[in-house]
């Protein structure tokens, strides 16, 4: 097991350092927020990516300001004459 150019004794220096500095207790907790925040981030990652790729519906495109991009207009009528 060799991750980058650490050896399993420089892993293990690491290791034994966290726990002095955080104690045993707290490193679960740690590790559970950080998994959280991993999840939260990729689920963001997978909702923009969607947004991006789906093509919005016609009614969408209205409902996000965006009338000119909705082809089903409907007819307007003439405009009144100010001057006869």
């Amino acid at each position: 097991m060799n991750f980058g150019n650490f050896g399993f004794g420089e892993i293990l220096i690491i290791l034994v350092i966290v726990l002095l500095l955080f104690g045993a207790k707290r490193i679960p907790e740690i590790a559970g927020s950080l998994g959280k925040g991993i999840n939260e981030f990729k689920r963001n990652l997978s909702d923009a990516q969607k947004q991006i790729t789906e093509t919005p519906r016609n009614d969408q495109r209205i409902a996000q300001g965006n009338p000119m991009e909705a082809r089903e207009e409907e007819p307007r009528p003439e405009p009144k004459r100010l001057l006869n």
